[in-house]
């Protein structure tokens, strides 16, 4: 299964790599793709904490009413759980699904993929794990030219790599199958031409960092 698996997800990046091909080059598109899994990994490792401990209140995480007065008291219980388990806090709306899924939709998301980026850094300010979040998108400039020459063509190609991400599954229950791991060592090898400290490092540290804070339930 683990082969297989890690088979899917090279096949499923190379197909992602051909959305970018001559836009960009090699050491781009690796900062790119890796900053768009990580947001996948930390958005569904948030998902699935909040939807671990609201089990009592038979409350699903993404459903929460970001505007009722209940749902912020919700959220706000939820991140104070998030943040000292997890190290960050991410709200259901900024969820990598929820942004792929109003993207195929036809909605403009770079403005608020940008925002949600951000605040996956912000949420992380004066606890502990501030500096392994610290910069950590800053190679995914979601501004550049190399996305495309309009906004609108930007748009579409993210959008695009959001909904082929989207795709694959991440196994988070599966503790002997390491995704982000595998999807970081394909991307080096396949796409590294460049040397010095890159987004990879940050991520590879902000995953061990993750890695000895989430304590996620495995699947029965």
């Amino acid at each position: 299964m683990v082969e297989q698996h890690k088979k899917e997800l090279e096949k499923q990046l190379w197909n992602i790599a051909n959305q970018l091909r001559g836009n960009m080059s090699a050491d781009d598109f690796r900062d790119f793709i890796l900053g768009f899994i990580f947001y996948k990994y930390l958005s569904e490792r948030m998902d699935l904490y909040a939807d671990d401990i609201l089990k009592e209140d038979s409350i699903k995480f993404d459903a929460i009413d970001e505007d009722t007065d209940e749902g912020k008291e919700y959220l706000d219980a939820v991140k104070e759980e998030a943040i000292d388990h997890l190290g960050y806090f991410l709200k259901p709306s900024e969820l990598f699904h929820v942004l792929a899924e109003k993207g195929s939709n036809g909605e403009f998301i770079i403005e608020r993929l940008t925002q949600v980026l951000n605040h996956i850094e912000q949420s992380t300010m004066g606890t502990a794990s501030e500096d392994d979040f610290t910069g950590l998108f800053d190679d995914l400039d979601l501004t550049s030219n190399k996305l495309g020459k309009t906004e609108k063509a930007k748009n579409e190609l993210v959008t695009k790599i959001l909904v082929r991400l989207d795709d694959i599954d991440f196994l988070h229950h599966e503790t002997d199958i390491d995704v982000l791991g595998d999807a970081y060592e394909y991307l080096i090898g396949q796409f590294a031409s460049g040397a010095g400290k890159g987004a990879g490092e940050f991520y590879i540290m902000s995953s061990t960092f993750l890695s000895s804070k989430c304590h996620l339930k495995t699947a029965a």
